[in-house]
């Protein structure tokens, strides 16, 4: 069961611990790390002896650290519409305002070259009852983080994540198409396209400027109203094997990165939880 794509995860999802996360992440034969909350801390609020000693791990376990799963844009844009209240706010630690962006924005471009990670992945903020009436001041603000980006040979990865304004693939293409940037890509997630109303695979796939993916999320849930159930990889309504089956034959070279969500079942832990998903990762990347 030898992967055709690298395979990874979101450390926190195994376990804010970051050592107890590496060796279950190494037990499955993933060989690279997102990093996002690390010790019971997001990754923007390390300190800088604490990323000093996280890179000592990553670097010891032969982990790749490929994107640091940054906070920058998931804030309240002033002046907006009203906040759509249907969709569940995921902090992960991190209280950042909109007057902490700039900063914000600086600082993961430093931990991302701490880390030599290529991706810095950023949102487009609260997803209001109007979307739409956010894209100037999205745009921007991702034309101001991609020319950052550019001159620190990294890429900004906009994650299409369904709590925000840009949440399905069709509002990714949009915004994709609108600026033209070679640092501006888009972190890909199927599953938060599935909770925004969107059939990921094929059609949200198929809407998609191909060689503008720069990174894939795995995760997998079906709906139940407005609520997503999160579930085992490949058990829910994210059609994974079409889908990895489909990046194949299109010529997808980046990592199939695992973020869980799902707490396990009967008793199970997320650790455990993870490492069911991870081997299905593995068994799916593997076909």
């Amino acid at each position: 069961m030898t992967p055709k794509f690298k395979i990874g995860a979101i450390t926190d999802e195994f376990s804010p611990d970051l050592k107890t996360a590496l060796d279950a992440m190494e037990k499955i034969g993933m060989t690279g790390a997102e990093l996002r909350v690390v010790w019971g801390k997001n990754i923007m609020d390390l300190t800088e002896d604490e990323l000093s000693q996280a890179k000592d791990m990553l670097q010891t376990k032969g982990m790749t650290v490929m994107s640091i799963a940054s906070p920058v844009l998931k804030c309240v844009l002033p002046n907006a519409p009203d906040v759509d209240t249907r969709f569940q706010q995921d902090i992960f630690n991190s209280k950042q305002t909109f007057a902490d962006q700039p900063r914000l924005a600086d600082h993961a471009v430093h931990v991302a070259k701490k880390f030599n990670a290529k991706i810095i992945r950023v949102f487009s903020y609260w997803r209001t009852v109007q979307p739409e009436a956010c894209y100037d001041q999205i745009l921007t603000a991702l034309q101001t983080l991609a020319d950052l980006a550019r001159q620190h040979d990294l890429i900004i990865g906009l994650e299409n994540e369904h709590a925000c304004n840009i949440g399905t693939a069709v509002e990714s293409a949009k915004i994709l198409s609108l600026i033209d940037h070679p640092n501006l890509q888009l972190v890909w997630d199927p599953a938060n396209a599935l909770v925004g109303g969107e059939n990921p695979y094929p059609f949200g796939y198929d809407q998609l400027p191909k060689n503008r993916i720069a990174h894939i999320h795995v995760k997998d849930c079906h709906m139940e109203g407005h609520t997503p159930i999160w579930g085992p990889v490949g058990t829910r309504h994210v059609d994974w094997k079409g889908h990895i089956a489909a990046l194949q034959r299109d010529g997808y070279d980046g990592w199939l990165n695992l973020e869980t969500h799902w707490t396990g079942s009967g008793g199970a832990t997320k650790q455990e939880a993870s490492t069911i998903c991870g081997w299905n990762l593995r068994g799916l990347a593997s076909l």
